[in-house]
């Protein structure tokens, strides 16, 4: 008896087609905080180009003559050099087009918009896009404008806490913050446990951050364990960066358009370009972006970092 009372009672699967499901918008895995865009001081240009003038270093700039008898010193005479051709940063695009059937978008947009859903996750692919690019484009990317005299090396191969001194020593002028891969900053902090001077923490733009020295170790996966984001064994290399940013500091700044027709955010615009014979409703997203160094000590790199050193401390 049982058995058959159990074998007419309503099942799972017939009572799943009148009940309401909870849903969440769609989910991005590879989306990231993205903390260097957050931390980094961004200037919105007008004209898309943006020139760092700079003045020519050696004997042009003038001398100062001190002296405690002005009547028998002579004032100096010169004048400052600039250079004549500055570095100039043009904006880059970074685009894509997004395709809503407008019968599917009319239909299917309870409880969640569809065109809005679409739109929203370019936009985060293209924010780290523009996140990567600031550290890795071959033009104005970070790593690729670093000076030679701004570059050192770990002394045993693991980031020490000697080797991020180094780093202070070259970006002294009031440093914002250290960049590394989230492998970089663990392997950080395993030296500083064997060491015993395990890193203090901060709270800084809804993030908890180990703090050295007292500037901050930002995480981010666009500085590449091995030229890849996620590498899968547990040795490989990367790069440290120490960045002071700010125009005013003459630091590290991010540049953007402003004004642009269709305007969402910072440097973004979102524009329909129309609809088809179909019923294709066509955005184009593009997302205009650079970086400029304005002076040498700004960002220095602890570069070919070991990631891979652990301890075994039972022995």
């Amino acid at each position: 008896m049982p058995e058959k009372s159990l074998l007419n009672a309503l099942g799972r699967d017939a009572a799943y087609q009148l009940t309401n499901v909870t849903k969440t918008p769609p989910q991005f895995g590879s989306i990231t905080p993205r903390y260097l865009t957050q931390l980094l001081e961004f200037k919105g240009l007008e004209a898309g180009i943006y020139r760092v003038n700079k003045v020519v270093e050696g004997d042009t700039p003038l001398d100062v003559l001190c002296s405690q008898d002005p009547n028998k010193a002579e004032i100096p005479q010169g004048y400052i050099e600039y250079q004549t051709s500055p570095r100039e940063y043009t904006l880059n695009s970074i685009s894509t087009i997004i395709n809503v059937d407008t019968k599917v978008s009319d239909v299917y947009s309870a409880p969640y918009d569809q065109v809005g859903e679409q739109i929203a996750l370019a936009i985060e692919s293209l924010k780290e896009r523009q996140e990567s690019q600031i550290i890795n484009n071959d033009d104005y990317g970070l790593l690729k404008n670093i000076a030679d005299t701004q570059k050192i090396k770990p002394r045993f191969g693991a980031p020490m806490p000697d080797d991020l001194d180094e780093l202070i020593a070259k970006v002294w002028k009031d440093p914002s913050f250290f960049l590394a891969h989230p492998r970089a900053i663990a392997a950080f902090e395993r030296e500083c446990t064997r060491r015993g001077v395990p890193p203090t923490t901060v709270n800084i733009a809804g993030g908890t951050f180990i703090v050295w020295r007292g500037i901050p170790l930002i995480p981010t996966d666009k500085l590449f364990v091995d030229g890849l984001k996620n590498p899968k064994g547990k040795a490989g290399k990367t790069n440290i960066l120490l960045v002071r940013t700010g125009e005013q500091k003459r630091g590290v700044i991010g540049l953007y358009q402003t004004g642009l027709p269709g305007e969402q955010s910072r440097g973004l615009s979102v524009r329909l370009r129309g609809i088809n014979d179909q019923g294709v409703a066509s955005y184009l997203l593009s997302l205009y972006c650079s970086a400029a160094i304005l002076a040498d000590d700004a960002i220095a790199v602890l570069e070919d970092v070991d990631v891979g050193e652990y301890y075994d401390y039972s022995k």
